[in-house]
């Protein structure tokens, strides 16, 4: 397996610590106020990497060009795909929005091969459909049944299935433009971009929903922003950080396969917190893992 198949493999890992520290804190602060905090906060701590690792703490090294893409891939991915992915929890439920995101690889290799001309091979095609099936498997399961008359659960369940794609495209897409915009540049210093770029937007959202004042409550909440702070070290900064290598030293779609791996990760720790996993869970996990195994020796 090469360094960035490893690197989406870490991205995973990453993310999937990072979920349960969001999760704790968006129960106490709301999604809004969280996306904002997280990104802020994210940017603050890759700024001391930055510091750390090349003596610079902002990239005023990249390109026009550079700063343009990542900052467009960041608006894409970070912004629209994550507001879309929040929503979608909310409409549908966090276990049907997990398996409508199992489209993030395909969106991915499809929109890869399209743009970039990178073509998977048959083994590398036959190692992301297991570890998608076994993903799909594994957050597959009774879910909630939503609120309303008939009508209006249909038409809730196809909302939410529509905001589940454009979150999966949204990552897809930041991806891609963030493989575009590097170009040679550290992964570091790009995700900085791409964060600076998240942290507009954000605060144009919260503008936009006159959210400031519950934003300034959040903030206060000091439970809240230290699982925040946490969750923005691991995901936003370290995984993003690893997802741009990632994507920079493997085939897009293979990459953001593994990176999808983090619902698979978590049974584990959702274990030891005692909660039902199934044997559909065991099972998918254990397609994920040969569906790893086949990418490593592809």
């Amino acid at each position: 397996m090469q360094s960035g198949e490893l690197a989406a493999l870490g991205t995973a890992i990453c993310w999937t610590f990072s979920s349960l520290a969001f999760e704790t804190a968006a129960r106490r602060v709301g999604s809004l106020s969280l996306n904002l905090a997280r990104v802020t906060l994210a940017f603050g701590w890759l700024t001391v990497l930055a510091l750390a690792t090349r003596g610079q703490l902002l990239p005023t090294d990249a390109s026009t060009a550079q700063w343009g893409w990542l900052a467009l891939s960041g608006v894409v991915g970070i912004v629209l795909g994550d507001l879309c992915t929040f929503r979608a929890y909310v409409e549908i439920g966090a276990r049907r929005t997990m398996v409508v995101s199992t489209a993030t690889p395909i969106f991915t290799a499809g929109l890869a091969w399209l743009a970039l001309g990178e073509q998977p091979t048959v083994a590398e095609l036959l190692g992301m459909s297991v570890i998608v099936a076994g993903v799909v498997l594994a957050v597959r399961g009774p879910s909630p049944r939503l609120p309303g008359t008939e009508t209006q659960q249909g038409i809730r369940l196809v909302r939410g299935v529509v905001l589940g794609l454009g979150g999966s495209l949204g990552q897809a897409g930041g991806l891609l433009l963030s493989k575009h915009g590097m170009d040679g540049y550290a992964a570091v210093p790009a995700t900085q971009i791409r964060m600076l770029a998240g942290v507009a937007g954000f605060a144009i959202v919260v503008t936009a929903a006159g959210w400031w004042r519950r934003f300034g409550d959040a903030a206060r909440d000091r439970h809240a922003m230290g699982f925040t702070a946490i969750g923005a070290l691991l995901g936003p900064g370290f995984g993003i950080a690893l997802s741009l290598y990632a994507v920079t030293h493997a085939k897009a779609g293979v990459a953001a396969c593994l990176m999808s791996l983090s619902p698979i990760m978590i049974i584990p720790l959702v274990v030891a917190r005692r909660e039902p996993v199934g044997a559909a869970g065991v099972v998918g996990a254990g397609l994920a893992i040969g569906g790893v195994a086949i990418l490593a020796l592809a």
